[in-house]
């Protein structure tokens, strides 16, 4: 199982503790919002695109949107998302419990400047029912080699 994957790349860096599980679906920004009991827009999803040969994992904050002109100027193609069969094949990862960590190769990770406005955001573990809570500096650490983008747009 993909979360088995996600707690052992925590566990080698001593924070498998802080890896949270619910009996109830973490799947989608209100659901994990619900279970973590915090804002949906703390919620950090990850959006998976092709980009080539590539997977592009996005992690932006729960409230924006892909502005397709941005994502565009950034990647110098349109925005297209895995399909739910490619991200569980190409990311390791199932829709619902996507997540930049335990990734397999030939995905290159985004960090989305929107996360920059909280203190702590709240990442899948690679299940539909995990999250864990981190630091945006966190996230950053944990996710090397990544890039910080500008490719989303928040509600107005």
């Amino acid at each position: 199982m993909a979360i088995e994957k996600v707690r052992e790349f925590f566990r080698a860096r001593g924070m498998e503790d802080r890896v949270m599980e619910f009996e109830t679906s973490s799947a989608t920004v209100e659901l994990a919002a619900q279970a973590v009991g915090t804002d949906p827009a703390r919620i950090a999803k990850t959006l998976s695109f092709y980009v080539g040969d590539r997977v592009a994992l996005i992690v932006a904050a729960g409230d924006a949107r892909i502005d397709n002109p941005k994502y565009k100027a950034q990647f110098h193609t349109k925005a297209k998302m895995l399909s739910a069969a490619d991200a569980e094949e190409r990311i390791g990862h199932a829709v619902g419990g996507v997540c930049p960590f335990a990734v397999k190769d030939g995905c290159d990770i985004y960090l989305d400047e929107s996360l920059k406005r909280f203190e702590t955001v709240f990442p899948a573990c690679g299940s539909s029912n995990s999250a864990i809570e981190l630091t945006p500096s966190e996230l950053e650490e944990l996710c090397q080699p990544c890039i910080w983008v500008d490719v989303c747009k928040l509600p107005a």
